[in-house]
């Protein structure tokens, strides 16, 4: 009997490069090393390629070394990949979903406000969220009275593009602001105020949704910033699980920890030995985990299909975690980036694993 076809659902570039071998930092071979090992073939496709009337796909599918376009049946379980952020493709998706198709990480790209609202439903989850409104003029008056040092940032961007940053002087303010949102931005500039918000800073938070948080007080390495890359997935258990975390260390030009901006990966293990001794290192551990999962089960409960997430966690001095925010389609390369291949080979083989337990007939534990 043939294995059963668990879905990859991909964005077009991505698809694109699949018979030509270029899928850039999305390891397409440990999907297929995964389903192997699991006993399912991955099929990857695109929204257009599926004709749902038919239940059927035009998908390409791994054939001795390269890879044959095949129409299949639709398979019963999907783990999506792609970004849509159109009410189209969200119908689309929702069709599939009352055909009885099982779609993991069906929606993967969440307003940070939403994110943030969710959590504070949470009591044991509160305490860990910096203070967080819409960036709109009294909003931001309210919070310039209440903190010294303020982050700036679009709800619905990632990789640290379009953050700012404003800090209290003696007698002013200073605003530092990326010169574009690109991602290769690499010039930032700085304004100084006293009473009246910089023409640039209205602007930007009237022509677009802004939200201003409380800048953490984040552990630091060798003088820098630092926060947790920590990705959180459902397995063959179906449970949340800690597939592995690593550090981002800021840059000393800059105060964003992402590494397309500049940062510096490093394992928090180093960073305790190094700059904080006095500290049990398996408590702190055991701290960052708990928390973790914690914010995955109760979003878990908040958003349907979740399964694949990456979480941006800070610590501060004393090991207390801090929740910075979720990413809904963790990119995954940064442990790549670390040298951590038997992590980064994980976080493929995870999915894969869930989706064979919900072919199965599991049903995921809340």
């Amino acid at each position: 009997m043939a294995n059963p076809y668990v879905g990859i659902l991909v964005n077009d570039s991505l698809y694109a490069g699949i018979p030509l071998g270029n899928t850039q930092y999305e390891a397409i071979p440990y999907y297929d090393e995964a389903g192997k090992h699991y006993g399912v073939t991955p099929c990857y496709f695109r929204l257009q390629d599926v004709q749902i009337d038919k239940m059927k796909v035009h998908a390409y599918v791994q054939e001795g070394r390269c890879f044959e376009l095949k129409w299949l049946d639709l398979p019963k379980v999907i783990h999506n990949r792609a970004i849509y952020l159109d009410h189209a493709s969200y119908q689309k998706l929702e069709e599939w979903t009352k055909r009885g198709v099982i779609l993991f990480n069906r929606w993967n790209r969440y307003s940070k406000l939403r994110i943030h609202d969710l959590l504070m439903k949470n009591d044991s989850i509160r305490p860990h969220l910096p203070g967080t409104y819409p960036a709109t003029l009294k909003n931001m008056k309210i919070m310039m009275s209440t903190y010294d040092s303020l982050i700036i940032k679009p709800t619905n961007s990632s990789i640290g593009r379009g953050v700012m940053k404003m800090d209290r002087r003696v007698r002013s303010w200073t605003l530092i602001y990326p010169a574009s949102m690109k991602i290769s931005n690499r010039i930032w500039r700085t304004v100084s105020f006293r009473h009246y918000l910089p023409l640039t800073l209205r602007r930007k938070i009237q022509s677009k949704t802004y939200m201003i948080q409380q800048r953490l007080p984040l552990a630091t390495f060798d003088g820098r910033p630092f926060d947790l890359r920590i990705s959180v997935q459902r397995g063959a258990s179906g449970e949340w699980g800690i597939t592995g975390m690593v550090a981002k260390v800021a840059s000393r030009e800059l105060f964003l920890t992402n590494v397309a901006q500049g940062g510096e990966l490093q394992t928090l293990p180093h960073i305790l030995t190094t700059e904080y001794p006095h500290l049990n290192q398996e408590d702190v551990l055991h701290q960052i985990t708990d928390f973790s999962l914690r914010i995955a089960r109760h979003l878990s409960t908040e958003l349907p299909y979740l399964a694949d997430i990456g979480l941006d966690v800070g610590i501060t001095c004393y090991g207390f975690p801090l929740f910075i925010e979720c990413n809904g389609k963790d990119q995954r390369y940064s442990f790549l980036n670390a040298n951590m291949q038997e992590i980064w080979k994980a976080t493929y083989f995870n999915p894969i694993a869930y989706a064979k337990f919900l072919l199965d007939g599991g049903i995921p534990p809340l």
